[in-house]
């Protein structure tokens, strides 16, 4: 491959990065940063009635949290209106384009005329023949005009895709599209063609719905006598149902995910594969993995499923593998935004702290998921599990035993660490005549409200002699009141 490639990526702010553009945007990321090439950003915001400021900056904020770092400054199509109306009238002057007088009211009686008649929907070109007499008189008159490309009237449009091969087109079922408005803003599929060629954009990587806009662009092209991109359309992603992604399918925008507790890492990665594959089992890929692996040739055609379990997986699975200090240090502000703790106090305790999320980081499948499993360790008030205190609180003779545990576990000299824990409940089990499992479930439940969670021996370590002894009393007292 050249060292000389240049993709782009080009969201438009209608609305927050979807995971569709975000995968789009991804692929490109890949294949430049695998070629040695460059990555541009261009935000296609020429329509001001659907563009946002609140979106461009969401937009931008979700590509720099999954850390897609283009190259250079972003290119805004909103500042760029002069030279796309430059270009416009370059190709008029060229005879590649021409002006239609047509009124929308006369456009939109002969679109539902052609309807009606189930014959072709585009324009007659009626306009293409008007003699140079008739268009002056026009102008005189003042008659808004837009600028038409004049597409071939006959034959087949083509383009080689790098995904799906050689395509083909009639040029009968192309119309002569307007390229300019009568106010003088240009329409996408101009835009789109002048800013790939003067931004020098070598591979076009995009969704296949834009494979009818790229037989238009192709058009735009070859009338211009410029030289066409590489084209590489690739499969859209489909919910479970088989249908196009969109909200009904739970969180669409890149952005909701972050707020689901999905780290950006595991995103890329999930995103990465949709669509694409190295060739081999791999499925945890680092990016430098991804980078050195990804090639065109391997994106598949079939439109691939976007699974939120299997995202999950993935996502828990790179929890498993951080390092502690850093899932902390992003779990905090889950933890602090639910009440759990302060900034200070996390400073505080960290070390501590760390203990907390070495126990949970195996059970958890997202950021969200360590506040609702590590509540306990930070407060006395909670209620007991209402399945688990049907099992392991239905009976008074529970009381005896949280006395004897408190008793066992009050008498420890040795300091209260795991295997000091486990020894005492162990041997106070031997002397009762039962199974160690006839002690743990009611205490576990009775120190942390819960019927599972990390071991039972460690996270008693982590909470603390004072702490457990405590929730004993508070277990037991609990017991009393319920059974007297």
């Amino acid at each position: 491959m050249s060292d000389n490639v240049v993709t782009r990526i080009a969201p438009s702010p209608s609305g927050f990065l979807h995971v569709g553009t975000a995968r789009t945007a991804i692929f490109n990321y890949l294949f430049a940063r695998h070629n040695d090439g460059k990555l541009l950003f261009r935000m296609e915001d020429t329509d001001p009635e659907r563009s946002k400021e609140e979106w461009k900056e969401a937009i931008i904020n979700a590509m720099k949290w999954l850390k897609l770092d283009w190259d250079g400054e972003i290119i805004y199509q909103s500042q760029r209106i002069d030279i796309y109306k430059e270009y416009a009238l370059k190709l008029q002057e060229l005879g590649n384009a021409y002006y239609c007088y047509c009124t929308p009211d006369e456009l939109e009686a002969k679109r539902k005329k052609a309807l009606e008649a189930k014959e072709f929907v585009g324009y007659d070109r009626k306009c293409l023949h008007l003699s140079e007499e008739r268009r002056q008189e026009l102008d005189a008159k003042g008659v808004p005009k837009a600028l038409r490309i004049k597409t071939p009237h006959e034959g087949l449009a083509s383009f080689s895709d790098i995904v799906g091969g050689d395509l083909t087109r009639d040029y009968l079922e192309m119309d002569d599209w307007v390229i300019m408005r009568s106010d003088g803003r240009c329409t996408y599929n101009f835009c789109c063609v002048v800013d790939d060629h003067l931004m020098g954009i070598t591979h076009v990587i995009r969704g296949n719905d834009h494979i009818i806009n790229t037989f238009r662009q192709c058009t735009v092209y070859d009338r211009f006598g410029w030289d066409r991109p590489n084209f590489a359309h690739i499969p859209l992603i489909l919910g479970k149902d088989r249908s196009k992604i969109s909200k009904r399918h739970g969180a669409v925008s890149v952005m909701d995910y972050d707020t689901q507790g999905i780290l950006p890492e595991a995103m890329f990665n999930f995103l990465s594969l949709l669509g694409w594959a190295p060739g081999d089992d791999r499925e945890i890929m680092t990016r430098q993995e991804l980078i050195d692996a990804f090639t065109l040739e391997r994106v598949t055609g079939a439109n691939p499923i976007f699974d939120p379990v299997k995202l999950e997986w993935m996502n828990a699975e790179y929890i498993r593998n951080m390092d502690d200090n850093e899932i902390l240090d992003r779990v905090r502000w889950v933890m602090i935004d639910a009440g759990l703790t302060t900034r200070l106090s996390v400073e505080a305790h960290w070390h501590w702290m760390l203990q907390v999320v070495r126990l949970l980081k195996e059970r958890v499948k997202t950021l969200r998921d360590f506040p609702t499993q590590a509540r306990y360790f930070f407060t006395d008030e909670y209620e007991y599990d209402e399945k688990g205190e049907r099992k392991h609180f239905s009976d008074s003779a529970v009381i005896a035993l949280l006395i004897a545990l408190r008793d066992e576990f009050s008498g420890l000299s040795d300091g209260f660490g795991e295997d000091e824990i486990e020894k005492a409940l162990r041997s106070l089990a031997e002397r009762l005549e039962m199974k160690p499992a006839k002690l743990i479930h009611p205490t576990r439940l009775a120190l942390t409200g819960l019927t599972g969670g990390p071991g039972l021996f460690e996270l008693m370590h982590v909470l603390g002699k004072e702490k457990c002894i405590a929730r004993l009393d508070r277990a037991i007292e609990y017991l009393e009141e319920k059974f007297s």
